[in-house]
């Protein structure tokens, strides 16, 4: 105990020594019964997996912001006892995950864990152990839900590993984007007498059930049960929603008070990494406006906790396969920066948390860019055309909006040198992740420019030679970056992440490259 309360105060005091603001000018919320009771983070470890050490300087920030709860979705990252075959090469050790546990119930901070338990389990089913689970051969998203004796067995024991670990009240399942609901013919056929709610409601009360005996409460995604309301009633009275509530419009899975008046709790969760972030562009703007508008509307209709997500990937996979269905190796379909980068939302959805009044998303960047860097009122502005710059993909070779990769670059450029230029007095390091991003995503055009040409009505094969060269100046500017990118995630990611990480990024430009190379 003496251990425990000494570790408090050493992280209160590093806290205040990092000039973390604690707390912004603001209408504090006037009563506690108007708060939220759980104030939430949800760590993502499918990919992008954060060290240990990471992990604890994640938590210390947490307590300087006000938070109180980490849903961390370990994935493969878990060291399984039963089920060693489901970690990863990044899994943490026993006692990795009970130390930091410990630490972070030391701060004040309960650990949730979160077990999918129906949708995203490749991780598990990408296994010959798993395979009789499939929903689908080659689809190993979704465990058939009909097959309930076996999966009864194997999350039975998955939670019963995760409860000799983990301290928490409640246990989170999963249950979102099971897309593949009535696809198998077992299942068709049921679809077709009952219902995909009832489908649905019929596996994931058999999931919470477990949950529930084992003296915990379970947590559950809310978008599949609003899609398919009919057979909500027949879950547990205990089971909480999770509205997860990305910047579109309010009720966009289904009718939120129905379920309500059922007598169902609800937890909402924003985010500030989301499709359509990559490496290259995030959707800065929406991502506050996620705050300002849905924060303030949660609190208004009783929802009694916030977590806010923030995703590596999609959840979607790429595959190669050997013959009969196995799999060889998966690879994520998306990567965004890693969340060292993101700070700044992680310190105004704290805000959002201890203000009855929606943030205003500029106010509170000039005001960040003031009290954490040190900097003027112009140099904030810059920070704030940065954040604010509308964001733009490039989709099948062309830009959504703009006339052409042309325009994109020159209209970002301007903000792009503005923002490098920039001299910060305080926490040199987090600045330097926006300037990171701003060059990768200049980096990302030049590649776009020169792979538009190869893929246009005018490209000839006398023009290789000149695409080569820029190709091979574009990789010589890439070393350069993916050394700023190591240097500034060194100890908050694996070494070996790192590597891979870079390497995912330039692979496009090498292939174009290597293809353009035998064409000369």
């Amino acid at each position: 105990m003496i251990r425990r309360k000494l570790l408090t105060i050493l992280c209160l005091v590093l806290l205040t020594a990092a000039h973390i603001p604690l707390s912004f000018a603001g209408e504090s919320v006037n009563s506690k019964e108007e708060d939220f009771k759980i104030k939430g983070f949800h760590l993502d470890l499918r990919i992008q997996v954060m060290t240990p050490d990471a992990l604890k300087a994640f938590a210390e920030e947490m307590v300087g912001f006000g938070l109180n709860t980490l849903i961390v979705e370990w994935e493969g990252t878990y060291p399984f006892a039963k089920h060693a075959t489901i970690s990863n090469e990044y899994s943490y050790s026993r006692e990795e995950v009970v130390e930091f546990i410990e630490f972070c119930e030391a701060l004040g901070i309960k650990v949730v864990p979160l077990q999918q338990s129906l949708g995203h389990v490749e991780y598990i089913l990408r296994n010959p152990r798993y395979s009789h689970l499939k929903e689908d051969r080659k689809d190993i998203s979704q465990i058939c839900p009909l097959k309930t004796e076996e999966s009864k067995e194997l999350f039975t024991e998955l939670f019963r590993d995760l409860i000799e670990t983990h301290n928490s009240d409640f246990i989170h399942i999963g249950g979102d984007e099971t897309y593949l609901l009535g696809h198998c013919e077992l299942c068709r056929q049921r679809v077709s007498e009952v219902g995909k709610s009832k489908l649905f409601v019929d596996h994931m009360k058999m999931i919470t059930n477990i949950v529930i005996e084992m003296g915990k409460t379970p947590l559950m995604w809310a978008d599949i049960i609003l899609k398919y309301p009919e057979a909500a009633a027949e879950l547990p009275s205990e089971t909480i929603f999770i509205d997860w509530n990305y910047g579109w419009k309010i009720n966009h899975f289904g009718d939120i008070p129905n379920l309500q008046k059922l007598g169902y709790s609800f937890w909402g969760a924003p985010s500030i990494r989301s499709h359509p972030d990559n490496w290259y562009v995030t959707d800065w703007p929406t991502h506050f406006k996620n705050q300002r508008e849905f924060i303030p509307h949660a609190r208004e209709n009783n929802y009694t906790g916030m977590v806010m997500t923030s995703w590596s990937t999609t959840g979607l996979y790429g595959f190669t396969w050997d013959v009969g269905y196995d799999v060889v190796d998966m690879t994520q379909i998306r990567n965004t920066y890693p969340m060292s980068g993101f700070r700044i939302l992680i310190a105004s959805y704290a805000e959002s948390l201890k203000n009855s009044k929606p943030i205003d998303a500029k106010e509170f960047i000039l005001r960040y860019g003031h009290e954490r860097f040190g900097l003027s009122e112009n140099e904030s502005l810059k920070l704030w055309a940065f954040l604010s710059f509308p964001p733009e993909l490039i989709v099948n070779g062309k830009p959504e909006k703009s006339k052409n990769i042309e325009e994109m670059k020159e209209n970002f450029r301007k903000v792009r040198e503005e923002l490098v230029q920039v001299s910060t007095k305080n926490n040199d390091h987090e600045f330097a992740h926006f300037k990171l991003m701003a060059d990768l995503r200049m980096h990302y055009l030049d590649f776009k420019e020169i792979e538009a040409i190869y893929n246009s009505e005018t490209f000839l094969q006398s023009m290789t030679p000149e695409l080569v060269s820029q190709l091979e100046q574009i990789l010589e500017d890439a070393k350069v970056l993916s050394e700023r990118f190591t240097q500034l995630n060194k100890g908050f990611l694996y070494d070996s992440e790192l590597e891979d990480q870079n390497k995912l990024r330039t692979q496009q430009i090498l292939v174009l490259h290597n293809r353009l190379s035998k064409l000369k």
